[in-house]
């Protein structure tokens, strides 16, 4: 089995390597600062508690506050979460954003919850990394099998915690350590559907220095959920053509 984080990492070395990098500056760069490992007990409504576990690798914060989402599914592995944190890292350095790279998940294949179980994990791995996620700190956001109502459970639970704990905080800075957030839950207008934007916006860029037409485009789009659902919309609406989506 290959290990994602070993084959990013051989992947940017030789890229680094074109372009004269100092070797030992990205190997330092290429690891995370941490990575957070947690078990989260979770009583399920047939009165047995089940034990499961829960990452959140902080990549690199030189340029601000590591960002990114938190998933659940049950092929989440810690490589993976700190890939993935990597991805961000860089993301956010080529688009200019004054945030670092971060991401979360847990082992679990949400199908197999109830809603009110799975409220009960959100809030349980909230209270497992409430000490290294703030505003000014780490802001997790919706990923894959998660969406706007488990982060409104889980700044709930964060506000929760900081009250409990006397914290100084405002309550909007409170609310802003989640993004993805419902307009009840003070979240963006647009949000939900902002990933999958994005995508047909830099498809449309790329067919555009191809010197293509949308029209004569035709794509197919694999995964439709919280991205590709919207990606399949706005890529329709551009005037490409949909052959065909999977789930």
């Amino acid at each position: 089995m290959t290990n994602i984080f070993t084959d990013t990492k051989k992947s940017i070395l030789a890229i680094s390597k074109k372009f004269n990098l100092d070797k030992d500056s990205v190997l330092e760069f290429l690891e995370p600062n941490r990575v957070i490992e947690v078990k989260i007990p979770v009583k399920l409504k047939n009165g047995e508690t089940d034990v499961f576990q829960g990452f959140r690798s902080e990549h690199n914060n030189k340029l601000g506050p590591y960002k990114g989402g938190i998933r659940f599914h049950r092929n989440v592995t810690k490589e993976e979460v700190m890939t993935l944190s990597l991805w961000m890292s860089l993301k956010c350095a080529v688009v200019d954003l004054p945030y670092g790279g971060g991401k979360g998940g847990i082992i679990v294949d949400p199908k197999t919850l109830s809603e009110e179980e799975l409220e009960s994990l959100s809030r349980a791995y909230v209270r497992a990394i409430y000490d290294v996620i703030g505003a000014d700190k780490d802001v997790p956001a919706p990923d894959v099998n998660t969406n706007s109502k488990i982060m409104g459970w889980m700044v709930s639970e964060y506000i929760k915690i900081s009250r409990e704990r006397k914290s100084p905080l405002p309550e909007n800075l409170l609310y802003a350590t989640f993004t993805g957030k419902s307009d009840k839950d003070h979240g963006l207008a647009g949000r939900t559907e902002a990933t999958g934007f994005g995508g047909v916006v830099v498809l449309k860029e790329l067919v555009d220095r191809l010197g293509l037409k949308p029209q004569n485009q035709t794509v197919a789009v694999q995964g439709f959920g919280n991205v590709g659902q919207y990606f399949v919309r706005f890529a329709a609406d551009s005037g490409f053509k949909v052959v065909a989506v999977s789930d």
